[in-house]
């Protein structure tokens, strides 16, 4: 099915830091193009394939019916820098020693010496770009351009790191504007985002109208702001769904999925694009009307299913089958290991916590994983899923929730409360809203999973993890 390989040639690799060195683009190179589209605080169920009624999002149900749409997709920890650390190393986030969230006082970022996606990607050929939130450190040497993006238009951290937050506390903290960087430079501050998703839209189109497919394949990774509050809609954009902000919002960025296909198509690119789009956690279920939904239980900086399982779409033509849903068990961790297969490139020297599992991502196989998957909060390794996705133990541990407060309305969060839960397992094929404990139904598969988490906790007990 992977037709569009190149033969294998030489792997560099540089010796004083294991980075990956691009080659010169290779005549008639044929890897497809990548386009990884990554929301932010977007909910399980806030997309018309995925059971969405109260949004409308015609370009994202479309993809998912002409492509794979996946049900049991996670991420490793449900926070924005973290998140987006496992998504771009193979690494959890933890190994590389990130967790939660960087604010505009962090000294530090995803360390240049880890070798990211688009590092990979470029050390095939790719011309890589960026366009978002980065949130993986905002100075020099931690922006994209340190880290295998070629070019760059975006934020550095999350767009709610500024005085215009509705928290008392947060108007003392954050400064009152949020940069803008184009590459490495500040292009403008900004304290309205009422355009960031259509610049973000337009920026992603015209890296591809621009793209000079001579020379090499494009890797665009497209990190959205948004829906992360503060939600802000650009009417001159987008004519309001009548939904609400948050629907209107959610329309916008189902808009960029279709201007996207649509100028890949004008290129003549699109029949050689493999399209991924995803979110690097669930709903801020504090923002009430301002959040996204999930049929899960709870939401973001949780880990539960609410928290870390996210959609997943992967469309392809000629690789991914129309109208494809995938039960395969996968995680974000499993991305940069299965696109260097792909490419055919050398894995980074180091250990990843991902797998090779691209005929999974293409919704060709539904393998169970060659581990189970663990799933952070913080410094906490709270929770672990079987390799084959059915099972999934809960250690003891304190989670915030919004409990059975008055859902909040018009930007202003409720305030969370303390709750716990006691070890627990929890069948996610019967019961994906882990409600009921089986543990005792179950005693080899709590030792097992245990065993696994007891092995990581010591493994990466200098990091943190």
């Amino acid at each position: 099915m992977l037709k569009h390989l190149l033969p294998l040639c030489a792997l560099l690799c540089c010796a004083c830091n294991g980075k990956l060195v691009p080659p010169a683009p290779t005549a008639g190179a044929e890897y497809p193009h990548i386009v990884l589209i990554f929301t932010d605080d977007m909910g399980y169920a806030d997309i018309g394939a995925y059971g969405g009624d109260h949004v409308s999002t015609p370009h994202l149900d479309r993809l998912a019916e002409e492509g794979v749409r996946f049900t049991d997709f996670r991420v490793a920890q449900a926070v924005c820098t973290a998140s987006r650390a496992a998504l771009l190393t193979g690494c959890y986030p933890n190994r590389v020693g990130l967790r939660g969230a960087l604010d505009h006082t962090a000294k530090a970022g995803l360390a240049p010496e880890e070798t990211t996606l688009a590092e990979v990607l470029k050390s095939r050929g790719y011309r890589t770009a960026m366009v978002g939130k980065w949130h993986l450190g905002h100075r020099p040497p931690y922006l994209p351009t340190d880290q295998g993006f070629d070019s760059y238009l975006g934020i550095p951290y999350s767009h709610d790191m500024w005085a215009g937050h509705p928290e008392a506390w947060a108007q003392r903290y954050f400064p009152a504007r949020v940069p803008l960087l184009r590459d490495s430079l500040l292009q403008d501050s900004l304290s309205d985002f009422t355009h960031l998703n259509r610049m973000y839209n337009e920026e992603a189109v015209r890296r591809i109208t621009d793209h000079d497919t001579a020379s090499g394949p494009l890797f665009m990774y497209l990190a959205h702001s948004l829906p992360h509050v503060p939600l802000a809609e650009d009417p001159d954009y987008l004519t309001p769904t009548g939904q609400g902000l948050y629907a209107d919002v959610i329309a916008e960025i189902d808009a960029g999925v279709g201007e996207i296909r649509r100028a890949l198509a004008e290129r003549g690119m699109a029949e050689n694009t493999l399209i991924l789009f995803s979110s690097d956690n669930g709903p801020w279920l504090s923002y009430g009307d301002h959040a996204g939904r999930t049929p899960f239980r709870e939401g973001k900086a949780t880990s539960f299913e609410g928290g870390v399982r996210v959609p997943l779409i992967t469309h392809w033509p000629g690789h991914t089958a129309a109208g494809t849903v995938s039960r395969a068990n996968l995680m974000t961790t499993d991305l940069l290991p299965s696109l260097a297969r792909l490419v055919r490139a050398p894995l980074p020297k180091r250990t990843l916590d991902g797998h090779e599992r691209l005929s999974d991502f293409l919704g060709q196989t539904e393998r169970p994983s060659p581990t189970p998957y663990a799933i952070y909060w913080l410094d906490d390794l709270q929770a672990v899923v079987s390799a084959d996705g059915r099972y999934k133990l809960h250690f003891p541990h304190a989670y915030s929730t919004v409990g059975e407060q008055p859902p909040a309305t018009l930007g202003q969060p409720v305030k969370y409360q303390r709750d716990s839960i006691g070890l627990s397992l929890f069948d996610l094929r019967e019961d994906p809203g882990e409600r009921t404990d089986v543990a005792a139904a179950h005693p080899e598969v709590v030792q097992r999973l245990t065993d696994f988490a007891r092995r990581l906790r010591t493994e990466l007990a200098g990091t943190g993890g």
